[in-house]
């Protein structure tokens, strides 16, 4: 472990598996206590806790569906409550329906929207609340936002343009008080949502500069770059670790 994050408190949507489980065991690595939300699986969850807290750190997970506005509310509340303050906030949960536009269910669309939109809206507007000057609040977005090199991916790409939007935004609202917001496009990344065999795999490795899928562990170091104090002055950008994906 290191200290570059001793005595930071971080919060992590979606931090039982995947690129979210990575983020909070990489944020614990450099000292910070974290905590995890979940909406499924208690088990995944409460193991990343588990590992973390073998290695010395301090985590919590609590469940909190991201549709659900006042879930995300309150998981932020008992985060800054339980730990004292909130300093790191890391918007990873989110969900995607592949779907053309002429088939795509109304209901999937707003669920799509209310987990990797919404969801982003309401934590940080309840983590600004409780921020501090040199806070920091990054979201896990997407190089859809830019670049869909296959159909069905419509809505997904529109949600994730949609959060560097709001990151601009929020930037400019939050850095008054010291607080940078930023966010993190990862492209084909291998994870049980997007594996590196699966459907979409042969249309991404296509475009890609590099010959293979990223790791979730590739994502956490820039999001733990990012959470750190070497990161003070960006705020408001749009960092893509993709392989070359919109080179």
């Amino acid at each position: 472990m290191t200290d570059r994050l001793a005595g930071k408190v971080a919060l992590v949507t979606g931090g039982g598996r995947g690129i979210g489980a990575a983020i909070a065991r990489r944020l614990s690595r450099d000292g910070a206590t974290v905590a995890i939300t979940y909406s499924a699986s208690a088990e995944a969850a409460e193991r990343v806790v588990s590992d973390i807290a073998a290695k010395g750190g301090q985590a919590l997970a609590i469940r909190a569906d991201a549709a659900d506005p006042a879930a995300v509310t309150a998981a932020i509340d008992q985060t800054a409550i339980r730990f004292g303050h909130l300093d790191i906030l890391v918007n990873n949960a989110g969900m995607g329906v592949a779907a053309s536009i002429a088939e795509m269910r109304i209901e999937d669309y707003d669920r799509c929207f209310a987990v990797n939109v919404r969801a982003v809206f309401v934590a940080i507007q309840a983590a600004a609340r409780h921020m501090e000057r040199g806070g920091r609040i990054i979201t896990i977005g997407s190089v859809n936002a830019d670049r869909i090199p296959f159909a069905g991916g419509s809505v997904y790409a529109a949600t994730k343009a949609a959060v560097a939007g709001l990151t601009r935004g929020a930037a400019r609202d939050l850095g008054h008080r010291g607080i940078t917001v930023n966010v993190v496009q990862p492209g084909p990344i291998d994870t049980d949502m997007n594996p590196a065999d699966g459907p979409y795999a042969g249309a991404s490795k296509a475009a890609l500069a590099l010959d293979d899928y990223g790791r979730p562990e590739d994502v956490a170091n820039l999001v733990a770059f990012l959470a750190g104090p070497e990161s003070d002055y960006i705020t408001g950008a749009t960092l893509n670790i993709d392989g070359g994906y919109c080179a």
